[in-house]
């Protein structure tokens, strides 16, 4: 724990100084620089205090009380022990049943969005966003969520804005069964503005050695299905703010193409995959099948970096995925990003979605099956592309390759994208 932090969920505990430095006695009168006599506080005559410093315990102890039903409604029935100790506990007696189990673990932040958030007074959507961002990163490699962590740094504690940026993140982990274990605010006077916030948060979760999703199950042939995204989620806030900013548009001004303020459009929270992806694994290859044959290869998610460079992570060596951009239309927030800011489509590709937020890499036989799955769950789902040898493909387009430092395989990126 941070020296100034009142706690937010179940694996936090009261703020206490921890800086080692004495507390003088109430009341009394420290000199300050070796001056005897001189005034120590705010108010001659008196010492510093931790209020006097910035920081409030007590709004820290109110958010708490303020959120802890919301978290203690993400429990599972693996949960130990309740909200406000030192850390979370869960019960993993169910991995003696795996073969080999191996822990996914991933962490992240929602990014400059939250400078959309704080605009606006809005806070309850941002921890949908947190949770998309984190858990959906476990979740592509066949990973079950195990649990859940939050933190907030914040100039101030309001006790009103913490309680709803947390039930957000813990709404979010209720849809996704993932437990919301343990959190913690921290309340930075002095580092941050009283009305600033950042948000960050890290999951666990474990997936069998042996059903592990990734590019070297992906084999020539395999087709690549498309999901959805529900708008920008939570990538690429700085080029979409600069854009804005420089146009002068305000966010409460109405835009025909969104049907909806600016604003609303830009605070759309991260659609959230854990579960669709999670029945994918399931229905496309039930528990009896050959681990060494499964039909669903490689999950990628779209975030930071854009389409193509995400893809190409879950690609091995030697291969090189079709991608023909006339086969979806770009939803509207996109384009008006584009126009506003005379944005050149190589730049906009490679920093927002598209509309594309997570792509799943299937045998050829699974792809109707997988795309008639993600419909049902209600994500519109669609073939994107298919999977070829590289010495007997030849590119189109713009062929992405070597990101994330990961030197593996890549994307041809072919076409004209289509836009409303």
């Amino acid at each position: 724990m941070s020296p100034d932090t009142p706690p937010v969920a179940p694996g936090a505990s009261p703020a206490a100084p921890a800086d080692g430095a004495p507390t003088a006695p109430a009341g009394s009168s420290a000199p300050a620089d070796g001056a005897p006599g001189a005034p120590a506080g705010p108010g001659a005559g008196r010492g510093i205090t931790y209020a006097d410093a910035g920081v409030d315990t007590a709004a820290g102890d109110r958010a708490v009380e303020l959120m802890k039903d919301a978290v203690a409604a993400t429990a599972t029935p693996a949960v130990v022990g309740g909200v406000g100790g030192f850390a979370g506990l869960v019960d993993v007696s169910a991995l003696r049943d795996y073969r080999r189990p191996l822990l996914a673990a991933s962490t992240d932040g929602v990014g400059t969005k939250v400078a959309i958030a704080q605009a606006l007074d809005v806070h309850d959507t941002i921890g949908q966003d947190l949770v998309g961002m984190v858990v959906d990163d476990i979740v592509v490699v066949g990973a079950r969520p195990l649990l859940m962590t939050d933190y907030i740094a914040c100039g101030r504690v309001v006790p009103e804005r913490i309680a709803n940026i947390v039930r957000g993140v813990a709404t979010a982990c209720a849809a996704v069964d993932t437990p919301l274990l343990g959190g913690e605010t921290a309340e930075h006077p002095g580092l941050m503005g009283p009305d600033e916030y950042d948000v960050a948060g890290a999951a666990t979760g474990v997936v069998e050695a042996d059903r592990r999703l990734g590019a070297e199950r992906v084999r020539p042939g395999d087709v690549l299905i498309a999901l959805a995204a529900s708008g920008l989620h939570s990538n690429g806030y700085s080029l979409v703010r600069r854009v804005v900013e420089r146009a002068g548009w305000p966010l409460e001004r109405e835009v025909p193409e969104f049907g909806r303020t600016l604003g609303e459009e830009l605070l759309e929270p991260t659609r959230l995959y854990a579960r669709v992806c999670l029945d994918l694994v399931d229905a496309v290859d039930p528990a009896d099948a050959d681990p060494a044959d499964l039909r669903l290869r490689a999950l990628s998610h779209v975030t930071g970096g854009g389409l193509a460079a995400n893809l190409a992570r879950v690609l091995p060596a030697g291969l090189i995925a079709d991608v023909d951009r006339c086969g979806w239309v770009v939803p509207p927030v996109f384009d008006v990003v584009r126009r506003l800011g005379d944005v050149p489509w190589e730049d906009l590709e490679g920093t927002l979605n598209l509309g594309v937020g997570m792509v799943a890499v299937v045998a050829p036989e699974a792809a109707d099956d997988a795309t008639r799955l993600a419909r049902r769950a209600g994500v519109p789902a669609w073939v994107l592309g298919t999977v070829h040898e590289a010495g007997d493909y030849t590119p189109r387009g713009r062929v992405v390759a070597g990101t994330k430092g990961v030197d593996g395989g890549a994307v041809d990126a072919f076409g004209s994208y289509r836009t409303q």
